[in-house]
């Protein structure tokens, strides 16, 4: 079986429950299953406290303020950092409010440990806040709590299927390359690494056909995380560094920029030199999985949004953008800042 198909098959099994377990094998997932238990008493723990990047950012800036909902697991809370100003969030909020020239309000509803499954609570309780924009990064718990993709990409498709209903946009960071974790032993590492490319590739096709766009994140345990472990992995080996997680949103802020409709126009044309252009969405999830900061998102050719090989999507690798100066946020909003229309 082709990766493309493969990936749409995982994609077909969550959609309709089925247990996807075909695209790696069962006995292969039964390891990977093993050595994740293996790996989870080997990796350190460094405390469980994680800063609340919830907040006001920007402050003195113009508004509307623009509101984010941050869900998903440990690396959108930024487990493993000792000050707020160190979280992914706080680095987000900062950049949107620095790039847009608008006051931001974000609300972290991450939780450390989170699987897709949890998504559903997440949701729940950012929806009532109005956001204009969610961002979600999940996945590397679903590998090392052993649970079956088909389930991980069904829960995940819900959630953006919900946001989308409710007006919002959304932007999924895909599951990182599990293959640079260390703890994890060869030569299963390599079997993570395979495991999280076809569920990155999954995830893809099951967001962009519930509406949203994604974000290849393999470069944040990908070629430049593993050659340079020291200053891109925290102190338990598993989760990024401050700097790590500041190379992740920098990464993922020029796509959340261009879900509000603040992108840069030089950035929405395809590059053919730079593999952009237009795809079917399993050919491009497969190749979004393997090339880090890649983004996909539907498109329609000729008024319709489906071809012979499926879904017409986008695929576009923008610029990365550096977050920039990082502020804390306020617990109440800037009552003297202008309002703009």
């Amino acid at each position: 079986m082709g990766r493309a198909a493969a990936a749409r098959r995982l994609a077909s099994a969550a959609a309709f429950g089925g247990g996807g377990l075909s695209l790696i094998g069962a006995s292969l997932y039964g390891l990977l299953r093993a050595e994740a238990t293996v790996a989870r008493r080997t990796i350190g723990r460094i405390g469980d406290r994680v800063p609340d990047a919830s907040g006001w950012y920007g402050r003195g800036r113009p508004g509307p303020a623009i509101k984010v909902a941050l869900l998903g697991d440990s690396s959108a809370a930024g487990y493993g950092v000792h000050t707020v100003e160190d979280t992914p969030g706080a680095y987000l909020g900062s950049g949107i409010a620095a790039r847009a020239d608008r006051r931001v309000h974000l609300g972290a509803f991450c939780l450390t440990g989170a699987k897709s499954s949890d998504l559903v609570g997440q949701v729940k309780a950012a929806l009532p806040t109005d956001p204009d924009v969610a961002v979600i990064l999940i996945g590397a718990n679903d590998v090392t709590h052993r649970m079956l993709p088909s389930e991980s990409v069904r829960f995940l498709a819900e959630a953006v299927r919900k946001l989308q209903d409710a007006g919002v946009a959304v932007v999924v960071g895909t599951c990182p390359d599990l293959g640079t974790i260390r703890p994890i032993p060869q030569p299963l590492r390599q079997v993570a690494r395979q495991w999280s490319h076809r569920l990155a590739a999954a995830q893809t096709i099951a967001v962009v056909e519930a509406g949203g766009r994604t974000v290849s994140l393999g470069s944040i345990l990908g070629p430049e995380f593993d050659a340079n472990p020291a200053a891109l992995f925290g102190p338990d080996r598993f989760h990024p560094s401050a700097a790590g997680y500041a190379s992740m949103v920098g990464v993922l802020l020029p796509s959340v920029l261009a879900a509000l409709g603040l992108g840069s126009d030089q950035h929405e044309h395809p590059d053919v030199h730079r593999s952009e252009g237009l795809r079917t969405i399993g050919r491009a999830a497969v190749h979004a999985s393997k090339h880090p900061g890649t983004e996909v998102g539907g498109t329609e050719v000729a008024g319709s949004a489906r071809g012979p090989g499926g879904r017409w999507v986008l695929q576009i690798r923008r610029r990365w953008l550096n977050p920039g100066n990082v502020e804390a946020p306020e617990s109440t909003e800037d009552p003297g800042a202008p309002e703009t229309s």
